[in-house]
């Protein structure tokens, strides 16, 4: 029987930034860091991105990115600071940003967390983008403590391994559409961030 000359669009595989073998976030969609070390989780796939990536937060928000301190991860020419004086105007702006598809990435630094609806609309915005351009973006938001936004394609949680001195990283996907929870142990060198190696977990797979 010869194959079928049409094949599905979602037989084939979904585009990835891969940050290293087993860890990779879909792009066209949001995904959550959360953790003490979210912004590096963010400056990591800026790294693994070309070109522009903007970063969206408040003014009024207590931890602001330092230009300095982004040189030793990504080149801060590359981004883009977005300071929207209203929370709610932050979620509009990572919207507006995503539909263009003219950024890879788009980093939303949130006090809180966003409810459903907006959190749809956000992916809807990055496959918009996607399919207007060709190249689909990939949202990210920051939230506090164990992160919580509904929705969210994937939640990622990021601390400083004290002992390391600020050079390694306890990292855990704690729960993705198409991957089991998952903990790295993860180091930066002359070759930037690089998992060192897998760490068990007993967290149980999302559903």
């Amino acid at each position: 029987m010869s194959p079928p000359v049409l094949k599905r669009a979602h037989d084939r595989p979904a585009p990835q930034l891969t940050l290293a073998e087993g860890l990779s976030l879909r792009l066209g969609r949001l995904h959550e860091a959360c953790g003490s070390a979210r912004r590096s989780f963010a400056l990591w796939l800026a790294a693994r991105t070309e070109g522009p990536v903007f970063w969206v937060c408040p003014p009024w928000m207590p931890d602001q990115l330092n230009p300095n301190g982004v040189a030793e991860f990504a080149d801060p020419s590359r981004f883009t600071l977005v300071a929207p004086r209203r929370a709610e105007d932050v979620l509009w702006a990572l919207e507006e940003i995503l539909v263009t598809g003219a950024v890879p990435l788009v980093v939303g630094d949130l006090s809180g967390f966003p409810a459903l609806t907006p959190v749809r609309r956000l992916h809807l915005a990055a496959e918009s983008g996607g399919a207007s351009s060709g190249r689909a973006p990939l949202g990210l938001i920051l939230t506090p403590d164990l992160g919580g936004a509904p929705g969210v394609e994937s939640r990622w949680h990021m601390v400083p391994r004290l002992a390391d001195h600020g050079r390694s990283w306890h990292l855990t996907r704690l729960r993705a559409r198409t991957a089991p929870p998952k903990s790295w142990e993860v180091g930066f060198g002359s070759t930037g961030f690089t998992p060192k190696k897998e760490i068990a977990t007993d967290l149980k797979p999302f559903r």
